[in-house]
């Protein structure tokens, strides 16, 4: 198998992954009972959703560093200061 093909097929389990995440996401939001009322799922599927979600975060991670992806950075707000600068190496190699 080319290393193309298997870069190819990690494409692809990631897109599995995210749709995954999305439909079981959806579910859970779907199936949100109003204040008072019992939820419709069982605790035992509430808990099995939730390991699914973290098995699938689990995996998401594993194949952007497979893919040499850099993880998905948290949002900052527009007047946040930066926690880092960055430097360009070719002012150090004119000196």
């Amino acid at each position: 198998m080319s290393e193309q093909d298997k870069t190819d097929d990690k494409l692809t389990e990631k897109r599995i992954m995210v749709m995954m995440r999305q439909v079981l996401s959806a579910v859970a939001r779907d199936t949100v009972p109003p204040p008072g009322m019992k939820h419709p799922l069982s605790d035992d599927t509430i808990q099995g959703i939730r390991e699914c979600l973290a098995l699938i975060s689990a995996r998401e991670r594993e194949l952007n560093v497979e893919l040499g992806e850099e993880e998905e950075r948290r949002p900052r707000y527009a007047d946040e200061k930066p926690t880092s600068t960055v430097v360009s190496l070719d002012s150090l190699l004119k000196k």
